[in-house]
């Protein structure tokens, strides 16, 4: 399975290198969602600081949609999914890999947002291994969670618009955990003290949840995953 997960991780990012789309498409699209933010919220950099934890996971989560919607049109060809049956690699795998790769964009792109908020907004790092940790695990979860329900719309009418609406939902838990971790990374202290001056309390519960949504969701894709695959 893991031998299979590496094949396959591999072969999407090859694909990517080779088109460009995270070059030409992805990373332009998370630099204007920053600017338009920006723009929206106005020059007071308080509140550009304040904001930016929480604009950040949002524009990840947009950005997730495209790579997840580019990751299942590798596999949309015709006759592409007979050919990953008749391949003889393990679904559990298949799935981990295309993980593993919408993982490895979302990192690289989640490198550069980052830079672009402290940049823009003003945003000084006061935990980085917080910052890193959080990061890490939202974005393992929103891949999981992404390349699951891609699969899931593949092959159905208007896959495009159908995503969104499965993937936003679920995503809550993600939104409401990353914004508060990197809160606390960034400003030291804990959001529901921000404005009290209280010291940073309570991020162990919440990087915990992001923890139990990046497993639940792997561990649902690596089981559902080849029925999903076997359906007409």
């Amino acid at each position: 399975m893991w031998r299979d997960a590496w094949l396959v991780a591999g072969k999407d990012l090859r694909i990517e290198l080779r088109s460009r789309v995270l070059l030409h498409q992805v990373l332009p699209f998370a630099a204007l969602v920053l600017f338009l933010f920006a723009f929206a919220l106005g020059p007071d950099h308080r509140v550009l600081s304040g904001a930016a934890p929480g604009l950040f996971w949002v524009a990840v989560l947009f950005l997730t949609v495209l790579a997840v919607q580019r990751s299942a049109a590798i596999e949309a060809g015709p006759g592409a999914r007979d050919t990953l049956r008749l391949s003889g690699l393990e679904p559990p795998g298949v799935f981990l890999g295309k993980t593993l790769a919408v993982v490895v964009e979302l990192a690289v792109v989640e490198v550069l947002l980052g830079v672009g908020v402290d940049l823009l907004y003003g945003a000084g790092i006061r935990e980085p291994g917080l910052l890193v940790g959080a990061s890490l695990a939202g974005t393992v979860g929103l891949a999981a969670a992404g390349t699951l329900y891609g699969s899931l719309t593949q092959s159905v009418r208007g896959r495009e618009t159908l995503l969104p609406f499965l993937l936003l939902p679920v995503a809550v838990p993600v939104l409401l955990a990353g914004s508060h971790l990197w809160q606390a990374a960034l400003r030291g202290r804990d959001v529901s003290s921000a404005l009290s001056g209280a010291p940073v309390v309570g991020n162990g519960p919440w990087l915990a949840l992001l923890t139990a949504f990046s497993l639940a969701y792997l561990a649902l894709g690596v089981v559902v995953f080849g029925p999903i695959q076997e359906a007409p």
